[in-house]
């Protein structure tokens, strides 16, 4: 732990930085919201900074919020399962779509995030929790969320968190190891977000999102 802290202590103004940009994400309008929501449904088995390149490319070529799911697809070079997650990205924009475009950030509670993140999951395809999780984090409202992936579990288990890395989470296992972790990190005065930018800067060498 000791190893951790000080880690800490030395990305402690990258990271408190990089949360900063997230928040901003939550001040701007609807489709900086729904183009974060996009980069998460990417995120699953595939390398973040991939995705990242991937929305870039749909943004430049104005497909993110028109293109056909033969055109989405076309933008996801290095996105594994890109037939599935084009397909995701346009029903996504078929969820939040009104009249006049975009109509995301009347879905956010950020006052009840659980909630918030139950619907998310149930209403978005592609999004677990974990990539509920990040989402919400992204646009700033993930200081008591955890993104569960494999890195973080994996580490969860060396602090002593959990026992084992589990194969499934249900939404009762995932909150009971989320409620674990804010428990375990509030101790020495660590947010969950923080916690996972912390991590995966250790098992990738950046801090990113």
């Amino acid at each position: 732990m000791k190893t951790l802290l000080k880690e800490y202590k030395e990305k402690k103004a990258q990271i408190k930085d990089r949360l900063l940009c997230f928040e901003s994400v939550y001040k701007k309008d609807d489709k900086d919201i729904f183009t974060e929501l996009c980069f998460c449904i990417l995120t699953p088995q595939s390398k973040a900074v991939i995705c990242d390149a991937a929305i870039k490319r749909l943004d430049e070529k104005g497909r993110l919020l028109k293109g056909s799911q033969r055109s989405v697809r076309s933008c996801l070079k290095g996105v594994r399962f890109p037939n599935n997650k084009a397909r995701y990205l346009v029903m996504a924009r078929g969820n939040f779509k009104n009249g006049k475009g975009l109509e995301i950030k009347k879905k956010i509670d950020d006052r009840d995030l659980r909630r918030t993140r139950d619907w998310f999951v149930k209403n978005v395809k592609g999004l677990g929790y974990k990539e509920a999780s990040h989402f919400l984090r992204n646009i700033g409202l993930g200081k008591d969320l955890a993104i569960l992936d494999r890195h973080i579990l994996k580490n969860l288990k060396r602090y002593g968190i959990i026992k084992k890395v589990p194969g499934f989470l249900s939404r009762k296992e995932y909150i009971k190891i989320e409620d674990r972790m804010k428990e375990f990190f509030k101790r020495v005065n660590m947010s969950l977000d923080e916690v996972d930018l912390l991590f995966w800067s250790k098992e990738t060498g950046f801090i990113f999102k």
